[in-house]
């Protein structure tokens, strides 16, 4: 029995991440993202896909953190 709710839909398609899940995500209801928690200079260097994802999505984006260890 499959787990998630038959109104989830989940996709996997090539791009850079933050443009391709915007682009992929027009007509959804909610964006859902994990984030690994990257910080620092690192950070500003490379940007952060969930925060990409958070400023310029024009419907709710749930940010998953990573687990701490």
């Amino acid at each position: 029995e499959d787990a998630r709710p038959p109104a989830v839909t989940v996709l996997a398609v090539p791009g850079l991440p933050a443009e391709t899940i915007l682009d992929v995500a027009k007509d959804a209801d909610m964006i859902v993202v994990g984030s690994r928690g990257a910080g620092g200079f690192k950070k500003l260097l490379m940007g952060s896909v969930a925060s990409q994802v958070t400023h310029h999505a024009h419907i709710p984006v749930v940010v998953i953190p990573a687990e701490e260890s």
